[in-house]
């Protein structure tokens, strides 16, 4: 079944600026039609990593916000604890970064909410029927919540190739353990050349799963939750990831967290940003130069159709140097296996797909 897809190519005048535009876009797409009055609305977004300067501003946000409220709903602006060392890692740090990056609800008229709690012990077990698990650790304030929508800055990432709607839902409302759940396996291989000793990596190890062995770090594979803090940490490429063997296998973890995520509300939509378009997610502490020019803003109800139609967009989009991309990329290559070659990332797509999250069939409707 081929799904819908709405999109505005950031085009404005004096007489139709940001707010109005994003507006006619998200009434034009009918996914807030749905909402209830006194409706409780879980807007999941990213506040970004203390550095990151890509994520989703503030002032974007606003108007959603607005609409929302205008519809007798009542929003707020959620995100979870993160797995990795970091200023995210607990709820009062998070809450913190998210006020030093704007989103002030006397501003944006919504208040944050850490979801999952100030330490992640506001978990809901959530029944799941896929490959790997039979329960996914779901963040309580999505689950208690009447209405899900997931703002998105579409980007790369490290492990998944790239990141959307899905992993906004997958690793965005997941807790700590759940997040432990979706990585493990996940943990780096040592390349001991590479190795200068300097302990980065040990540092940013919070599990205490690295130590030196003389002059190279060496893993404990117990203690080990693959989270990749030690990999972000290093700079001279001595910490890798078997990618071929572990990423297939993460990805559907993803998914299926996803579709948890998911199914606890029946009323969804989804909003995504292809605008900044860094090689790295908003995770990693900064943003590095876009890949592409900004594409647009899309909308959907269906999760897997906006992850393909905003892949689609920067891929037809010609690339931007300096930048991560190697020379001689092309519009109509995927850029994101051009920065990280043993990543195919639409298994992901293609695995959504056949939980019944979505379709990669869609139709661009440009407003």
């Amino acid at each position: 079944m081929t799904s819908q897809v709405y999109f505005w190519n950031l085009r404005t005048s004096m007489k139709m600026p940001y707010d109005k535009r994003i507006k006619r876009l998200l009434k034009r797409s009918g996914v807030f039609a749905p909402i209830e009055t006194k409706a409780l609305v879980a807007i999941k977004v990213h506040f970004g990593e203390a550095g990151t300067t890509g994520h989703i501003a503030p002032i974007r946000i606003r108007p959603i916000v607005d609409l929302i409220v205008k519809a007798g709903a009542r929003p707020f602006l959620a995100d979870t604890n993160t797995l990795y060392t970091g200023q995210r890692y607990e709820g009062v740090s998070h809450a913190l970064v998210a006020a030093h990056h704007g989103f002030d609800p006397n501003v944006l008229g919504a208040p944050v909410v850490i979801a999952d709690g100030i330490r992640s012990q506001n978990a809901r077990e959530v029944a799941i029927q896929g490959r790997h698990f039979a329960t996914c650790s779901i963040a309580g304030d999505f689950v208690d919540a009447d209405v899900l929508v997931t703002l998105n800055h579409f980007k790369g990432h490290l492990l998944g190739g790239f990141g959307g709607a899905l992993k906004n839902l997958a690793m965005g409302c997941a807790t700590v353990a759940g997040k432990m759940q979706q990585h493990c396996d996940m943990g780096p291989t040592i390349i001991a050349k590479n190795c200068t000793g300097c302990g980065a990596c040990i540092e940013a190890c919070l599990h205490e799963a690295l130590a030196l062995d003389g002059e190279i770090s060496t893993l404990d594979k117990e203690k080990c939750v693959g989270c990749g803090a030690c990999i972000h940490a290093c700079t001279f490429g001595a910490m890798q990831i078997e990618w071929k063997a572990n990423t297939p296998l993460f990805l559907e973890r993803m998914v299926e967290y996803a579709a948890a995520a998911l199914s606890s509300q029946a009323i969804r939509a989804h909003i995504t940003f292809v605008t900044s378009v860094s090689p790295g997610c908003d995770c990693e502490g900064h943003s590095d130069a876009p890949i592409c020019p900004d594409r647009g803003v899309l909308v959907s109800a269906d999760p897997v159709a906006i992850d393909q139609a905003a892949l689609d967009l920067v891929n037809q989009a010609p690339p931007l140097y300096p930048s991560a991309l190697p020379k001689g990329v092309k519009p109509g290559q995927d850029k994101f296996q051009a920065v990280y070659p043993d990543i195919d990332g639409t298994h992901a797509l293609d695995y959504a797909a056949s939980l019944g999250l979505g379709s990669r069939d869609y139709t661009l409707v440009k407003c």
